[in-house]
């Protein structure tokens, strides 16, 4: 876990605020489902079910699977999430492993180039409140309260399936 920087925000989040419903306290998350249709994370510990986050925001174009950089879609497939970025522009954020090879081999196949830096982050620094529908290229936007309790109990090494 990354520290308790955000202690009050993670205890507001686990009495329900902000979205996220975690039900079994400070849980490490080792496993998550990012359902893009539904717009929702839900979050995993040992098998069981112990919250979710919605009204998340994707790619402008968040139909379909992310194939090449800047076609602004999010990803689908399982991947990690590999590191946490604490100096990032969009307040926390933690990386998620695309592209794969697989995902490497399709843009490949075409010439082009897969993209990268998918990350699920907050809202951008210095924006006041929440940005208005999807608005990303291609990574997964979170409230930074929401952000903020990920950071605290999403460890690297977690498992992401990101789903249509």
């Amino acid at each position: 876990m990354r520290g308790l920087r955000f202690a009050s925000v993670l205890l507001a989040l686990m009495a329900g605020g902000a979205g996220a419903q975690p039900g079994g306290g400070s849980a490490q998350v080792d496993y998550l489902v990012v359902r893009k249709a539904a717009r929702a994370i839900e979050l995993y510990s040992e098998g069981r079910r112990i919250g979710a986050i919605g009204a998340i925001q994707l790619g402008d174009e968040p139909a379909g699977p992310k194939r090449f950089q800047g076609d602004e879609r999010t990803p689908e497939g399982r991947y990690t999430i590999d590191y946490g970025n604490p100096d990032s522009a969009y307040h926390l954020s933690l990386h998620i492993s695309y592209p794969d090879a697989r995902d490497a081999a399709f843009a490949a196949s075409y010439g082009r180039h897969p993209g990268g830096a998918i990350f699920i982050h907050g809202q951008p620094n210095g924006h006041p409140g929440r940005v208005p529908g999807d608005w990303t290229d291609g990574c997964i936007a979170v409230s930074n309260a929401e952000i903020e309790y990920l950071w605290q109990v999403v460890p690297d090494g977690a498992v992401i399936d990101i789903l249509p």
